[in-house]
């Protein structure tokens, strides 16, 4: 999935919608905020080279650049959209017939799953039809990932590659599937016996993708047999991800620390140990090391310490009828407005409109119900029963929470 970044219309990158593009001025001085001002900066050039990348992209869409997209801290709404479109129908097509024909596609299969996981879809609705038989694309993956372990129960190796069979077991733990015991089982025996190799070289990109589905299999709580020996394997891909640093802080190579950051970073390493290795892709960054989509999609999660998703139930009170719940998954540290536009997207019966002020953006109409100043009437927000003191693009969303917006009279 190689792509090389190029050029977007001026139109398309005046109208991307930065949400946190905001700057820290005036009462912030000093390095440290001069240091995160740059960083942001460099974050938004990144996630502005995969927007054009989306431009100019040739063969087939790239999940993973949908991916890092939705993980991002900005977001262009519409490019998003049009390309989660594309995913649906190019790639759908592609993987359908690859299906058709008996191909083992269980890595594209994976990313294409994560990618519509990460724009709230609902997976259920999504099927390939296979000899007459339609089945959903989580079944189908299931399939997949049992040839796949069968295939190492005869042959001590994947259909594939390890790589891809870790992608497969993150995509169904990701997506609230219980992996199959067996199925993890073969990834833990693979780590413990030092099997992700490339010829007689140690991967570290395979190391780091199951490091990542490993350990999203322990949060499921669904390896309660044999939890030492996870905890065992976890442990060793640690020490081999560390292990494989560099004196200039790139872990394997500088195409795979982008990988390997975000690893380190889900099996619980503090910030300051990926320290180095997160300024050695900044530094590469800024001298345009990375040439390619594929490269940056990689790198922008880890940069910007992407590693988990939390659940917000959101809660409408009206100023006629019952009060209206709902739920939607969000990456940790989106912004409350982020929040609602991903819940809106859902297309579960939420909508909202907003107005603008000196402060910034603010609710004017929720589910069709305006809340209007001539009535003297607000939107009052609330988490967990505290009323919000920020506004909806500066509130943000750190941990599972309950918001409330209730339809207030003053």
């Amino acid at each position: 999935f190689i792509l090389h970044t190029g050029v977007v219309p001026d139109e398309v990158a005046q109208n991307a919608v930065f949400s946190n593009s905001r700057r820290t001025t005036g009462f912030c001085s000093g390095k440290p905020c001069e240091t995160q001002t740059s960083n942001n900066e460099l974050h938004m050039s990144l996630n502005k080279n995969l927007l054009r990348s989306l431009e100019t992209q040739e063969g087939l869409p790239n999940p993973s650049v949908h991916l890092a997209l939705r993980l991002s801290n900005f977001h262009n709404l519409a490019k998003e959209s049009e390309h989660l479109n594309k995913l649906k129908n190019d790639l759908h097509n592609d993987i359908q017939s690859s299906l058709s024909n008996s191909q083992s596609v269980v890595g594209l299969l994976s990313l294409y799953t994560l990618a519509l996981k990460s724009s709230c879809y609902d997976l259920n609705t999504v099927t390939f039809t296979v000899s007459e038989r339609s089945e959903t694309l989580l079944t189908h993956l299931k399939k997949q990932m049992e040839l796949e372990k069968e295939h190492i129960a005869f042959s001590h190796r994947p259909l594939t590659n390890y790589y891809q069979y870790s992608l497969g077991v993150l995509a169904l733990c990701v997506s609230g599937i219980r992996v199959n015991h067996h199925v993890s089982n073969k990834l833990i025996k693979a780590a413990e016996h030092e099997q992700f190799k490339q010829g007689d070289t140690e991967s570290t990109d395979t190391y780091a993708m199951a490091g990542m589905a490993l350990q999203c299999v322990k949060d499921a709580g669904s390896h309660v047999q044999n939890a030492a020996e996870l905890d065992t394997a976890l442990s060793k891909i640690q020490q081999k991800l560390l292990a494989s640093r560099r004196n200039d802080g790139h872990i394997g190579n500088e195409f795979s620390t982008g990988l390997a950051v975000q690893a380190l970073l889900a099996m619980g390493s503090p910030v300051t140990e990926c320290a180095a290795s997160m300024e050695a892709m900044r530094t590469d960054a800024r001298n345009n090391r990375y040439h390619n989509a594929m490269a940056i999609s990689q790198v922008l999660p880890a940069l910007q310490q992407k590693k988990t998703k939390v659940t917000v139930t959101v809660e409408v009170v009206t100023s006629s009828g019952p009060a209206a719940l709902y739920s939607v998954e969000v990456p940790k540290g989106s912004s409350l407005l982020e929040a609602l536009e991903l819940l809106k997207m859902k297309n579960v019966g939420f909508t909202f409109d907003k107005e603008s002020s000196l402060w910034g953006p603010f609710l004017s109409v929720v589910n069709g119900e305006q809340a209007r100043q001539s009535d003297r009437r607000y939107w009052h927000l609330s988490s967990d029963g505290t009323a919000l003191s920020e506004g909806i693009t500066d509130f943000k969303i750190d941990a599972a929470q309950k918001i409330t917006l209730k339809n207030t009279i003053y």
